[in-house]
């Protein structure tokens, strides 16, 4: 009888969080609790969370506020929980999801159980073929400013179950932490890093935007990932009419769209002529705009409106290069370098080669070249010869194509 309590939660959800959150990774939280500290006493620590949420008796710390520099500028705050309350979290997140996302449209493409980024472009992709204007709308803040009362509003329509919501209650309102131990008190919004604030943001804009968009104007196609979005329209006017709504739309519920990241394009192509003021976008890392096509059939090329890697996103994988600082490790062995950065170039290449692969030649042309400063560090009896480095990269590249993704793709012809 001691072990009665008012919630029924099954023990078994507890292991089943702790291997998903550990998975994930991610670092301390105000506490300073790695997730290996943690787990050198796993069972008593699981024991004491199952209790109190159990019991009702669970109040989640504070939320440790880490600034983390935009790609656009400026900076965004992002909401790390300690591990013991991500495990929560999940515990929550495990029961409630089940619920919920069988009501969620199929439109609706981020933080969603088998559905991508990549489907995401895909689709966009082809509806872009269709319709020559599209509406870009991106939210501000969404994670900062989702209206408290309407998203429970909203939870409450999907589960009766009773410490679901409460503990969902007190996560939405669990202060933030400064780096200097300042709280800051939250009356809307919830912590992008959270474990569970994915699906509550979906669940807020389900019924925001994607319901009131099916039902307002069911002839529009339209896509969402997280808060970017895009609508399809027929004319100029139709996106000029949908964005006015929207905007009012997304007033009425707490939420604002960003002044410079909405916009109305024209999909140009060899049969949609003229001029007008934005012809591109960038959607989930690629950049959507005229380009030359080549017709795999008849080998014709022609202009079509398509999606390729982004210049912001080839940016970034540089810029990651540099950090790994390849050419000076003449410390480590080629095997060692594809070991430790093959897995990262693997999922650029899944990602960013899906849609117009060439796009990313400058880059494998730019990585082989990094490793051509590394060789000729590395061997003293290259003499400082580009020309014998890339000779020499290349010949492995031929015989041990495996090494790296790009070699393994045929992209070897870029040393000499």
């Amino acid at each position: 009888m001691s072990e009665a309590k008012p919630f029924i939660i099954p023990k078994i959800l507890m292991m089943e969080a702790f291997k998903l959150v550990k998975a994930n990774g991610g670092s301390a939280g105000v506490d300073n609790q790695t997730l290996e500290d943690f787990e050198l006493n796993l069972e008593d620590n699981l024991y004491k969370i199952w209790n109190r949420m159990s019991s009702g008796t669970y109040f989640p710390p504070p939320v440790k506020a880490v600034p983390i520099p935009k790609k656009s500028g400026g900076e965004r705050i992002l909401g790390i929980p300690t591990v013991g309350d991500r495990i929560a979290q999940m515990v929550v997140k495990l029961t409630f999801e089940p619920t919920v996302e069988p009501h969620f449209l199929n439109d609706s493409y981020g933080y969603r159980p088998n559905k991508s980024a990549l489907d995401a472009v895909g689709i966009t992709r082809k509806r872009c073929w269709v319709y020559d204007w599209v509406l870009e709308f991106d939210i501000k803040g969404l994670f900062d400013n989702i209206d408290h009362e309407l998203l429970m509003k909203a939870v409450t329509k999907h589960t009766d179950i009773k410490w679901v919501i409460l503990y969902i209650k007190r996560w939405l309102i669990a202060p933030l932490e400064l780096k200097k131990g300042t709280l800051i008190q939250r009356d809307k919004g919830t912590p992008q890093g959270g474990v569970i604030s994915p699906i509550l943001s979906n669940l807020f804009l389900h019924y925001v935007f994607d319901v009131w968009m099916t039902r307002n104007h069911p002839g529009k196609p339209w896509c969402r990932y997280a808060d970017d979005g895009l609508v399809h329209c027929k004319t100029e006017e139709e996106a000029k009419l949908i964005l006015e709504e929207l905007r009012k739309r997304f007033e009425e519920c707490g939420l604002m769209l960003h002044p410079e990241k909405t916009k109305i394009i024209y999909c140009k192509d060899d049969n949609r002529k003229g001029k007008h003021k934005e012809e591109k976008f960038k959607f989930l890392g690629y950049t959507f705009r005229t380009r030359v096509v080549e017709n795999s059939k008849t080998k014709k090329t022609f202009l079509g409106f398509t999606p390729s890697v982004s210049t912001e996103a080839l940016k970034s994988m540089r810029a990651k290069v540099r950090e790994w600082n390849i050419r000076n490790r003449t410390d480590l062995e080629l095997e060692t370098i594809s070991k430790l950065y093959n897995p990262v170039i693997r999922g650029w290449w899944g990602y960013y080669a899906k849609f117009n692969p060439s796009g990313l030649y400058p880059f494998w042309r730019s990585f082989n070249k990094t490793l051509i400063a590394w060789a000729i560090k590395k061997y003293k009896g290259l003499k400082r010869s580009k020309r014998r480095a890339g000779q020499l990269l290349q010949k492995i590249a031929k015989e041990r194509p495996q090494l790296f993704e790009h070699w393994n793709r045929g992209v070897i012809g870029s040393f000499v």
